[in-house]
């Protein structure tokens, strides 16, 4: 009996990560009947445009599939498929100290996204993500625009793959 049980017990364990579509660490639940995700570049159409920022946004969004999920990356047309566009790109001063000194900026990007999920479209949506992060106003935009734009790219992607496939 005890061999029985744990027989049946080794063949639920290894059944269970397949009986509901992929599920990876980074929580993302995805359809086993999705395949491929393509994403489309972003043009940036911020009135403050950093030539850079298209580029790399769309590459970290495609990176983010390629590294937290088994789906192949294709051109156009995927299962799971990203477009849309840089919408803003602003730098604002922030947390003003005595004598109208200004202490912070803050480097502010949106994104404006259209997910369309061809497996289920009840999942689809058209939204904006924005995401900032402040500096000291004694540095230039310059020396710290570099960073600035990996650290919000980061975060805005992980935003997106979040909104697609992370169904907590």
């Amino acid at each position: 009996m005890k061999k029985l049980l744990l027989y049946f017990g080794i063949i639920g364990i290894l059944l269970a990560p397949t009986s509901c579509g992929v599920y990876s660490f980074t929580g993302a639940s995805i359809s086993p009947d999705v395949k491929t995700v393509s994403v489309e570049f972003f043009e940036n159409v911020a009135p403050l445009i950093n030539p850079n920022l298209s580029q790399v946004f769309t590459e970290k969004l495609k990176d983010i599939f390629i590294v937290q999920t088994n789906l192949t990356l294709t051109q156009k047309n995927g299962d799971l498929n990203f477009e849309g566009s840089i919408t803003d790109y602003n730098i604002r001063p922030m947390n003003v100290q005595a004598g109208n000194q200004v202490a912070q900026n803050r480097l502010t990007i949106s994104v404006r996204v259209t997910f369309t999920n061809t497996v289920e479209p009840k999942n689809d949506f058209e939204k904006t993500f924005t995401r900032f992060a402040d500096f000291d106003a004694s540095q230039t935009l310059s020396s710290v625009e570099a960073d600035l734009v990996e650290q919000i790219t980061e975060e805005l992607t992980q935003d997106v793959f979040n909104e697609a496939v992370v169904n907590w």
